[in-house]
């Protein structure tokens, strides 16, 4: 291969001898493809690192850590990041962070330079000004930032000249055991490798850890399934140490582990999962400082019996993914119902299709076959009927308790999914919520699950917390299916019912919810509350259930002076003065709010609904949580009084679900506007797209000419050539597509990549493709086309707007503008291509030549011809008139050009020329034919037809 190579380029060498250093560059990067994705990492990414710290517009984040302690489950979450701005001028710094949803935030502060900023958490106004709204509110979207149970915190600053800036951000959350472990997640995406990364968490649990796992970095389109598939080892560099009580975890990846991990920063969860010990009794009850909390999770019993009922939305918006995943999770959920269970399943679009009319049948193998074959055959179309589908699947449900001896102990339950709104029937979510609280009537449980970005998450959750039941939101991905039976596999298994636990009312005060419809295996009930008989020395504590068997009552005394057990102040490892709060008062008020949301949420009484604000509002100040009723404001350390009213930059806060926060950071520093204005690139129509489509401008002809070049894949067209004159050249090769169905083409081409190179006054070349640009001007930098940035040298400038487009200057006088065309889904005919513009030509000279170069300095004549007679010139005002006339003629360099008239779509399709088209391969219009335009390797840098140059 070498060999063929070097006498490939050795031949090319009779018309002009090629840069050697050039060749062997270009040579090595066509080798290092050979080279696995690691090895290409480990051998080139290191050595661009600086000059991308050095070059990228956005400062660069040299630090970022997290410091996490768990204590009893309740986590508390430390985030600290520095960006350093080497720039000449100030520039924005962007500090993102994705936190889980059930989180709150509980303090952000900020220092750049030499001030800080705190964040004081306020309680909101029922109503703000309009000015306050456009001021700090951006818009919720459609998911308002979530991403399946997650929700992103932005802020952003200016950050001047030569300065840093530390973001410090604080958040807590009380973990929830699913499947049998506490997961606790750490999102880490700086989009950039960063010189100092690293993430400690502590976990301090008296009942005792068992089962401590740290699987691999997860990427966001697994989150909110409880396991991922292939679970094998920590991430590099993870550090696992821990005793019968305490665990420390560190990752602390280098640049180079980091590169190895991702190529232009990790982009993941770094998770640990882990249990406690347990065993069948009160369970774990913990006191400290007039507060307790008390964990009840019961293990080793026999499962309740199910009478369960799938709704499951068959709408036409359900066809492709959507439906095909449904499915497949509906076949394993029904392989895993028990003998002693009984189901049925309904298919609901704009009608209510019901598999075993006014029953549910035993699990057998053969209702286990009919159910598949049912599910198998159901097809999407029409509507979406909500609320008659619900109302059939209580029904059913509520017939089948009452006319059948069902077990007493027995859990009954819907689940329902859909991906849609209602559409069909009654649309008002109000009446579909009391319709079905009127249905169910406190029987049964209803669990909801939404798919994809088109549900009405509200209406799901209060029908779900209405009805006693859970809700679940899952992005339409490739993973539907595992998170579907990953939902299931958490409510599948039901060992208690009817849960209650109390304590003495002469002895507590403020108790969280205190009964439980189900206890399903793998989960944990979690209650709460404030001493009030500081005299007792012990906490009586009764819990009542049912299960399949027996109704169960335990009871015990808990001492309540446990200082030694539960005070952790001074425990080893715990060192960040966390260990001064009260983490079980914390949990309290965690859930206390957490209730009050959601009674707020379920309410219709305008006067509840306010008292239940206030409530959770004055509990958050209290303790400094962000709310949907609080925000976080910023304000100068040492200044107590209202901001200036000069204009701030205020940090936007993508997310955090409802709780919209107004930060205000520094004044923006002289010259600095307010916000950037979106990149806007400046391109003639002189380009070269598509097929590719080539149209040429004439500005002052008021006239385009457009033409084709059928190629053949692999072909490099000159597009550009002035190498004597400005040193410029622009080359483009094809790829090849099958040609579209019924097409009279064999096969489409389009441009992979583009070459520009200039060698005045010192040599440079770009080679861009729709992933990636390598930049060559005596260093070698490779820059990703999704990363926007702009790299500058005294006679060149490369400007990415990610995933969009390159525009290029060449010593202030040349511009071309690259268009990156990204297919989610291409067709076979299809692929990612780019298009070429012609922005600015003043600096190529009145020689430069290429299939579009010829034209920048020449002018054009429409004419009309008619058969032996004389040419007339036709007057722009008769252009119209022109159209249908198939002998119109266009007169360039003396040629005379048979045109007919088209429309083109450029600009990403966006925009139609009108413009005279020459057919047969623009015969006639350009110089020769197109294959002498053909280059011989990228670097070819011919003047002009029929002669070859290399650089």
């Amino acid at each position: 291969m070498i060999l063929w190579l070097w006498l490939c380029w050795g031949f090319s060498t009779s018309a002009g001898q090629p840069d050697s250093e050039l060749m062997a560059r270009y040579l090595e990067e066509k080798l290092m493809a050979d080279y696995s994705i690691m090895e290409q990492v480990a051998r080139r990414v290191p050595r661009q690192a600086k000059f991308l710290q050095r070059l990228e517009t956005r400062p660069r984040m040299s630090e970022f850590t997290v410091k996490s302690t768990i204590i009893s489950r309740y986590a508390f979450t430390t985030v600290s990041c520095t960006m350093v701005n080497s720039g000449s001028e100030a520039r924005e710094g962007v500090f993102e962070m994705q936190i889980p949803a059930a989180a709150f935030i509980s303090n952000f502060t900020m220092s750049i330079g030499n001030k800080t900023y705190y964040g004081e958490v306020m309680g909101k106004e029922k109503k703000n000004n309009s000015d306050d709204k456009a001021r700090h509110k951006k818009p919720p979207s459609a998911t308002d930032g979530r991403e399946n149970g997650y929700e992103t915190f932005k802020a952003s600053v200016f950050i001047p000249r030569k300065m840093q800036a530390r973001f410090l951000l604080h958040y807590e959350e009380l973990l929830q055991r699913r499947l049998g472990k506490y997961e606790y997640t750490v999102s880490i995406r700086p989009q950039q490798l960063v010189g100092r990364l690293r993430v400690e968490v502590n976990i301090l649990e008296n009942s005792g850890i068992v089962s401590l796992e740290v699987p691999p970095l997860r990427n966001s389109k697994h989150k909110g399934n409880g396991k991922v598939e292939g679970d094998i080892s920590p991430p590099p560099s993870t550090v696992v140490g821990h005793t019968k009580t305490l665990a420390k975890v560190t990752f602390n990846p280098s640049v180079v582990e980091q590169t190895r991990i991702a190529r232009n920063g990790i982009l993941g969860d770094f998770i640990i999962r882990y249990d406690v010990n347990r065993e069948l009794s009160v369970g774990d009850v913990q006191i400290l400082s007039g507060y307790f909390v008390h964990y009840f999770a019961p293990t080793d019993l026999p499962p309740l019996p199910k009478n369960v009922v799938f709704v499951l939305d068959s709408s036409a918006s359900m066809v492709g993914t959507k439906l095909k995943q449904t499915k497949e999770a509906l076949f394993t959920i029904l392989q895993d119902l028990r003998p002693e269970d009984h189901f049925n399943i309904i298919g609901f679009s704009n009608r209510i299709k019901v598999w075993q009319q006014d029953r549910l049948v035993p699990v057998t193998p053969n209702n286990i076959r009919d159910a598949k074959k049912y599910i198998h055959n159901m097809s999407p179309t029409g509507g979406t009927n909500i609320n008659s589908a619900l109302q059939t699947g209580a029904k059913l449900l509520n017939d089948y308790i009452a006319q059948n001896d069902i077990d007493a102990r027995s859990v009954s339950l819907i689940i329902f999914l859909t991906d849609g709104r209602p559409t069909v029937g009654e649309t008002q979510s109000s009446k579909i919520l009391s319709n079905t609280k009127d249905a169910i009537r406190d029987k049964f449980c209803l669990f909801t699950i939404g798919i994809g970005n088109d549900v009405d998450h509200k209406l799901l959750e209060r029908m779900a917390l209405e009805n006693c039941g859970m809700t679940r939101h899952f992005q339409e991905d490739e993973d539907a299916a595992s998170h579907l039976k990953g939902f299931y596999d958490e409510i599948g298994t039901p060992l208690l019912s009817d849960i209650r636990i109390d304590y003495p009312e002469d002895n507590v005060e403020q108790v969280t919810q205190n009964f439980f419809p189900n206890y399903f295996n793998g989960s944990e009930i979690i209650i709460a509350g404030k001493l009030i008989n500081h005299t007792s020395d012990s906490l009586h504590v009764e819990v009542t259930a049912s299960n399949s068997k027996k109704y169960i009552l335990l009871k015990t005394d808990v001492a309540i002076d446990l200082p030694s057990r539960n005070d952790i102040r001074g425990v080893p490892g715990l060192e960040d003065g966390k260990g001064d709060k009260n983490y079980i008062e914390r949990a309290w008020s965690y859930l206390t709010i957490k209730e009050l949301l959601k009674s707020r949420l379920k309410s219709d009484d305008d006067q509840e609904k306010d008292y239940l604000m206030e409530k959770a509002k004055s509990m958050a100040l209290t303790y400094n949580f962000v709310t949907p009723f609080t925000v976080l404001k910023m304000r100068e350390a040492g200044v107590h009084s209202e901001p200036p009213q000069e204009e701030f930059i205020s940090p936007s806060t993508d997310g955090i679900g409802e709780k919209l926060q107004s930060l205000q950071g520094h004044k923006a520093p002289p010259g600095i506007r307010r916000q950037q204005d979106k990149q806007r690139i400046k391109i003639s129509k002189t380009s070269a797209d598509g097929d590719p489509h080539f149209v040429i401008d004439f500005p002052s002809s008021k006239l385009s000419v457009c033409f084709n070049i059928d190629g053949e894949p692999g072909d490099i067209l000159r597009l550009v050539s002035d190498h004597k004159e400005s040193g410029v050249t622009v080359n483009g090769q094809l790829i090849g597509a099958p040609a579209p169905p019924n097409g009279h083409k064999k096969h489409r081409t389009y441009f992979s990549t583009i070459t520009i190179l200039s060698n005045k006054p010192e040599r440079s070349y770009l080679e861009i493709t729709p992933k990636r640009i390598i930049l060559d001007d005596g260093e070698r930098l490779l820059l990703s086309c999704a990363r926007s940035a702009v790299v500058r040298s005294s006679n060149l400038e490369v400007s990415i707007s990610a995933n969009s487009n390159i525009t290029v200057t060449i010593r202030d006088t040349i511009s071309f503008v690259i268009l990156i065309h990204h297919y989610k889904k291409p067709a076979p005919y299809q692929r990612n291509h780019l298009g070429f513009y012609i922005s600015n030509s003043k600096g190529l000279s009145a020689d430069s030549h290429g299939l579009l170069g010829q034209f920048l300095n020449h002018e054009v004549k429409l004419l009309q011809e008619s058969l032996n007679t004389s040419h007339q010139q036709v007057g722009q005002n008769q252009t119209e008139a022109l159209k249908p006339n198939p002998t119109n003629t266009l007169k360039v360099k003396g040629r005379l050009i048979p045109v007919v008239w088209k429309q083109r779509r450029i600009y990403n399709g966006q925009q139609e020329v009108d413009c005279w088209f020459a057919k047969n391969n623009a015969d006639k219009l350009i110089d020769g034919s197109y294959k002498d335009y053909l280059a011989s390797h990228p670097f070819d840098t011919g003047t002009s037809f029929g002669t070859i140059n290399s650089l």
